[in-house]
């Protein structure tokens, strides 16, 4: 399946009045291309950087952007070494960053990558193929505490323990879909009946585990204000409360300014603020959108613009 990129009209629409003077913009998450596609038809004058650390959609965008050559770079890495990447490409600023965070369909869709607890597989979900750790390391190595903590913190899984349990006893696991029996026969019948796919919180621990999601998204998203020139938006899309909230918690963070306490009649601080919300609540996908691409139903968009803030030290942020 391709790669159905969500809430394209709204990034477009948010990114606009950063980007229709030109400028670079930086999409983050590449995948297969199809913000990025958007974002260079709409704004004619703008270049584009596009990061994944997935070398097979880093081909597949190259063939979708092609009509395009001459106004985008894409480069192979983690999107966490965002500062970095920019400086190699001899980038000061930048007018637009898109993170669309999460999984692609295409990942999703194709059974050997390991991402999905529907189709037999192997127990990868490595985005970058070349990375050391694997799910079927996790699986497989991790102690039953240490599984359980994963599955309990990031999968937002009531059932982490006895998930846990199950899966220890059941080593060596070998495919997808018998992680997936693992997880099922190890919650109960009456929870499973209802409600999504038993092992999708599971599954979706483990992925967040294997490819430091977390760990990466903390830091792209100091990296993304201090690479956005004033006037410059970040915006992104989030699939679930961990990523949303940890968005959600930066964005009001750096728009908070002044950190004085209020008994105090003038700021001693000085503390500015760095960024200004664009949106108070996360834009979600229309009812049309979710009908024709149902994997939409969970994004929520945050979207925040940097300020012309100044410094402690006195130098233009």
């Amino acid at each position: 399946m391709e790669h159905d990129p969500v809430l394209v009209a709204e990034v477009t629409g948010f990114l606009g009045p950063a980007l229709e003077r030109g400028g670079v913009v930086v999409d983050a998450t590449l995948g297969r291309a199809g913000h990025a596609g958007a974002l260079l038809e709409a704004f004619p004058t703008i270049f584009l950087v596009g990061i994944d650390r997935d070398p097979v959609s880093l081909e597949a965008a190259g063939t979708h952007l092609a009509a395009h050559q001459g106004r985008f770079a894409l480069v192979r890495d983690n999107f966490s070494d965002l500062t970095s990447i920019l400086e190699r490409l001899g980038i000061a600023s930048v007018r637009g960053v898109l993170l669309d965070l999460g999984v692609s369909s295409p990942q999703l869709d194709e059974a050997h990558r390991g991402f999905s607890f529907r189709d037999p597989g192997p127990l990868d979900m490595r985005m970058d193929p070349d990375a050391d750790l694997s799910a079927n390391e996790i699986v497989n190595t991790y102690a039953q505490a240490d599984l359980e903590a994963v599955i309990r913190d990031l999968g937002e899984e009531r059932f982490a323990r006895r998930i846990a349990r199950s899966i220890v006893s059941r080593r060596p696991v070998t495919s997808t879909t018998e992680l997936a029996d693992i997880v099922k026969e190890a919650i109960p019948a009456a929870t499973r009946r209802t409600g999504p796919h038993p092992a999708r919180r599971t599954f979706q621990a483990l992925r967040i585990e294997t490819n430091a999601e977390l760990a990466e998204l903390d830091a792209v998203l100091p990296a993304s204000m201090d690479a956005c020139e004033p006037g410059g938006r970040i915006a992104a899309i989030s699939y679930h409360s961990l990523e949303d909230r940890r968005v959600k918690r930066f964005f009001v963070d750096e728009a908070r300014g002044c950190v004085c306490p209020v008994e105090l009649p003038i700021c001693a601080c000085g503390a500015e603020a760095n960024l200004k919300l664009v949106t108070r609540r996360p834009v979600t996908p229309s009812e049309t959108e979710i009908q024709r691409n149902p994997r939409a139903r969970s994004a929520k968009l945050r979207v925040a613009e940097r300020t012309s803030a100044v410094s402690p030290e006195g130098a233009s942020a």
